[in-house]
């Protein structure tokens, strides 16, 4: 295979009549240039220059070669252009929200694999779904956002957005590790607890709180808390049950214990809200991989 490195070579040789020209041009040392047009004679079987004491002088071989390569360098110049303008216009950073407990113990890992280059791209934005969603609107600063629901209330987007599952989050029942066992644990057992719950006027409540009362629990709530680390924290300290999604459970306080509760049969949906016209090849493989890394 001729090196294109040779052929510019051979094209400058011929254009300025001299290896220490074409060196001199090139910045190489007029050896090297000396070297490359013995290297391209071996390749191609063809003398290129009368040698001498005084000088060199190409053949007409190498006159035709030259002619011939400045062509092909010209169209791999352009084709090496084209590539890079193409590049250029679709490397986009992607402008990804995520709710906190996610950002927490889910997107920190997957960040993790990637590479440097491609993880510098991505601009992340850790919020409640409600106040991710008004940024996938026109004009928004965001390309897709990873949010959840509990049930079927709570949140709206625009028509135009559209939704891609990536898990369902199930919650568990979290006990402070100092207290005395009670398994197996019947809900009976939970009727008089103390237990830490969402604050009243979120939709999650509303659907939790149903899910209680349908088991005739009507929890005595010490407190009131929507950060998951804060809730655990408070649960490891004796303060009182609570009820805990999955993943908001990985990497969990020694202090805390996750029951088997089969009574309770709740989860929250998550899932990404995207803009089409945003949607690209890496924005489906994060997908892709936060789907994986949530089933794990």
């Amino acid at each position: 295979m001729l090196k294109a490195e040779h052929l510019r070579t051979l094209t400058e040789v011929v254009q300025r009549g001299s290896f220490a020209a074409a060196a001199n041009r090139l910045g190489y040392t007029a050896s090297a240039v000396s070297q490359q047009m013995a290297i391209l004679e071996r390749k191609t079987g063809v003398r290129l220059f009368h040698r001498s004491a005084r000088r060199v002088l190409p053949t007409t071989a190498a006159e035709v070669m030259a002619r011939h390569a400045a062509i092909v360098l010209a169209d791999m110049d352009r084709l090496l252009a084209a590539v890079e303008r193409t590049h250029r216009n679709t490397k986009q950073e992607v402008r990804l929200g995520v709710f906190p407990s996610f950002g927490l113990n889910v997107l920190p890992g997957v960040l993790r694999e990637m590479e440097p280059a491609d993880r510098a791209e991505f601009k992340v934005s850790v919020a409640e779904p409600s106040e991710l969603i008004p940024g996938l609107g026109v004009g928004g600063e965001l390309d897709a956002a990873i949010v959840y629901q509990v049930g079927n209330s709570g949140l709206s987007w625009p028509s135009s957005v559209q939704r891609r599952w990536i898990a369902e989050d199930p919650f568990r029942v979290v006990l402070p590790r100092a207290w005395p066992s009670r398994a197996p644990y019947d809900v009976e057992q939970f009727v008089d607890l103390p237990w830490i719950m969402h604050h009243p006027a979120s939709s999650d409540a509303f659907v939790l709180d149903g899910v209680l009362n349908r088991w005739n629990l009507h929890p005595r709530v010490v407190a009131h808390s929507d950060d998951f680390s804060a809730t655990l924290a408070m649960v490891g300290a004796c303060l009182g049950a609570a009820l805990v999604p999955r993943l908001a459970l990985r990497g969990q306080p020694e202090d805390v214990v996750v029951v088997d509760a089969p009574w309770l049969n709740v989860s929250r949906s998550i899932f990404a809200l995207y803009l089409p016209d945003r949607e690209t090849a890496r924005l489906r493989l994060l997908f892709d991989t936060l789907t994986e890394t949530c089933s794990g």
